[in-house]
């Protein structure tokens, strides 16, 4: 590594900026370019809290003298974290690289593009849904507390009061979805179900808009709306078994009524 690189804190004992790509016997290995050294080394920094969101790094001429490299190379490692939406830059004389922190928007728009180009169906994601959102409410009928149960029971008054309108009633019903995986603390299923609830989202959305005042869509309301409500009371109970096979039954049945015929895939939904 460069020596200017060990000096600002990436040292290779502890911290190796970039992996090498190891081949058989024989290979030649790929040393890793500059542009990724550094791009690697401002990446932990952010994502280990050093840096902060909004966060201004130094002037562009004093991160060349840092670095000791060329400006093309500097902006080769701006364009790469630009890329993973870890900094925005400005142009201009009031320009300059402003710090990101990751978050699960960005990793589910991303998620939905990747799906898009698989012809991933709508299906498809509304079963991964029913095997993830069971389990986490199983989690979190183990784990409730009398904090827990005041978030949920804020969470069904909001929905309750939504019933007379049906698109905020759906905003609402997404929401309480959301307050069950979020309350369980476990930040591995935090992010997956946000990156399937970016997609769910909008097909419930269109499914409720098309639908609207319907007798199934009202039966379909009134169902999830008693769901909410009971898996709730199992939670309460900590009957994690109850509380899991009443969920997976709601979310069954929901896919039956939100998935439909002229919107097939995530790519319908999302083009």
């Amino acid at each position: 590594m460069r020596a200017t690189l060990r000096s600002v804190g990436a040292q290779p004992s502890d911290e190796p900026p970039a992996r090498a790509s190891f081949g058989p016997v024989g290979h030649k290995l790929r040393v890793p370019k500059m542009a990724e050294l550094i791009a690697n080394h401002l990446r932990n920094q952010i994502v280990r809290g050093e840096l902060q969101e909004g966060d201004a790094l130094p002037p562009e001429s004093a991160l060349l003298k840092q670095f000791d490299v060329s400006r093309p190379t500097l902006r080769e490692a701006f364009r790469v974290l630009e890329s993973e939406s870890l900094i925005t830059v400005r142009r201009g004389a009031n320009g300059g690289a402003r710090v990101q922190v990751p978050c699960a928007k960005v990793a589910a728009r991303r998620a939905a593009f990747i799906l898009e180009h698989r012809s991933t169906t709508l299906r498809d994601v509304y079963e991964a849904r029913i095997v993830i959102e069971p389990a986490s409410v199983a989690l979190l009928a183990e784990l409730r507390s009398d904090e827990t149960m005041e978030c949920l029971r804020h969470a069904l008054a909001a929905h309750d009061a939504t019933a007379d309108d049906p698109v905020r009633l759906i905003h609402t019903h997404v929401a309480f979805h959301s307050v069950l995986v979020e309350l369980t603390g476990n930040q591995t299923l935090i992010l997956l179900m946000s990156m399937l609830g970016h997609i769910i989202d909008l097909a419930n959305l269109a499914r409720v808009e098309s639908t609207v005042g319907t007798p199934a869509h009202e039966r379909a309301s009134r169902k999830g709306l008693a769901a909410h409500h009971r898996v709730v009371e199992f939670i309460e109970a900590r009957d994690a078994d109850g509380a899991e096979q009443l969920w997976r039954t709601h979310l069954t049945e929901a896919r039956d009524y939100l998935v439909r015929a002229d919107v097939e895939t995530v790519l319908d939904l999302m083009g």
